[in-house]
């Protein structure tokens, strides 16, 4: 195919059903759009679209080149970002996504960041999803568990994340608390929905409660902790985190086996550009106070 003109233009048409949205979106002029897709219906020997009085919806081809045409965009966009993220000046867009659990942290350091240099955009992404730092999806990575082993990405080790054992007071007036391993059986629990959750700390609860303990469950950290402070049942928080809740009482101090290992993940095209270097110095730099805690 050597006309991509014609395959954006029918791209538009097929998002958006009237040749009229499409030829707005595009800058060009109705008949414009039109002539596109006639010529590429017969450039390919086939229909792309059913014209009716409503506009136009696109048939089985067309959906199928609507489906290349909308991959296409997003690496372009995806390339854009990666673009954008070069260059020795701090600024444009900073893509930070990191696990939910250190979310705060990050924000502040963050906030600390854009102060310092006001022309940046800063962009924070969290959840369960992994960004790829290839498509430019993001120009910084706070990932947890084993180190990442892609090619193209720079890992460093960046803190140990520490998990207690904590109880809202009014959880502990009710159903008292756990001084053993073995009576944990008898108490409620707060935990992550995701029953596939590689944090340390959830496995090693899975495998020693029964499922009934693991009363309320939710996908991401704020209403796990939520949760807790409400009294709903016993659950894990960083050690970092807890000072947000002076109330909670520490029911097990952290141990080995309920760490997380993190790490910074840059990809290798963007690793030495200045605004990545000075945001990971940043970040290292805040992590050796929240190692103390």
């Amino acid at each position: 195919m050597d006309n991509w003109d014609e395959i954006k233009t029918a791209y538009q048409v097929a998002r958006l059903g009237t040749v009229s949205g499409a030829a707005e979106v595009l800058g060009v002029h109705h008949a414009t759009v039109i002539r596109h897709i006639d010529s590429l219906e017969k450039r390919l020997g086939e229909k792309l679209f059913q014209r009716h009085a409503r506009g136009y919806t696109a048939t089985e081809a067309g959906r199928d080149l609507l489906t290349v045409a909308q991959t296409t965009e997003d690496q372009f966009a995806q390339l854009a970002n990666r673009i954008k993220g070069h260059g020795e000046a701090v600024s444009g867009e900073l893509i930070v996504t990191s696990i939910a659990e250190i979310s705060r942290q990050l924000s502040g350091v963050m906030v600390a960041f854009g102060a310092e240099y006001p022309s940046l955009i800063l962009r924070f992404l969290t959840g369960q999803r992994l960004f790829r730092l290839d498509f430019g999806e993001a120009h910084v990575a706070v990932r947890a568990g084993a180190a990442p082993s892609e090619p193209d990405y720079v890992v460093q080790p960046f803190m140990v994340l520490h998990h207690g054992l904590y109880a809202a007071p009014s959880y502990a007036a009710a159903h008292g608390l756990p001084k053993t391993d073995a009576e944990l059986a008898a108490h409620h629990f707060v935990v992550n929905d995701n029953a596939e959750s590689r944090a340390p700390y959830n496995h090693w609860l899975r495998t020693l409660v029964p499922p009934a303990a693991l009363g309320f469950r939710a996908a991401e950290p704020a209403p796990i902790y939520d949760a807790i402070c409400a009294g709903a049942g016993l659950g894990f928080i960083p050690r970092i985190a807890a000072p947000q809740y002076p109330e909670l009482i520490e029911v097990m101090p952290p141990r080995p086996e309920w760490s997380s290992n993190l790490w910074l993940v840059t990809h290798v095209d963007l690793h030495r550009t200045l605004k990545v270097q000075r945001f990971l110095a940043c970040l290292k730099e805040a992590a050796q106070e929240w190692q103390t805690l």
